[in-house]
């Protein structure tokens, strides 16, 4: 799958995701300082899961209507890298290609998936 890292997201959990074979643009080493409109363009421009730790790409996203393929926010605390890989698998195990077009908010025991605006 494509991702968008945001600069929140721990180095751990990219290096994960690209040792799984995915395809992470990381904003960290690209790009790092971008306002959270920015990030978004930049995922709906490339087609990107757009993967977070910060709450407000939901209300960009879900209440102001911008644009983006799909949404994941993780609500694990950081220094719980274990937790985090193994959760986020998880989601991408159970949802795969479903992730598109879905904001997922990911946390220690549950999963909660709600339909996103189409990006086109």
């Amino acid at each position: 799958m494509r991702w968008l890292a945001d600069e929140c997201v721990p180095a751990s959990l990219v290096a994960a995701l690209r040792a799984d074979g995915h395809d992470v643009l990381y904003v960290a080493e690209m790009a790092a300082g971008l306002s959270d409109a920015e990030v978004v363009t930049m995922a709906a421009s490339d087609g990107r899961l757009l993967l977070t730790e910060d709450k407000d790409f939901g209300e960009l996203t879900v209440r102001f209507g911008l644009a983006v393929p799909g949404l994941v926010l993780l609500r694990i605390d950081p220094a719980n890298a274990k937790l985090q890989a193994a959760r986020l698998k998880e989601a991408i195990t159970r949802h795969g290609a479903e992730l598109f077009g879905r904001y997922v908010v990911v946390d220690e025991t549950r999963m909660r998936v709600r339909p996103l605006r189409p990006t086109s």
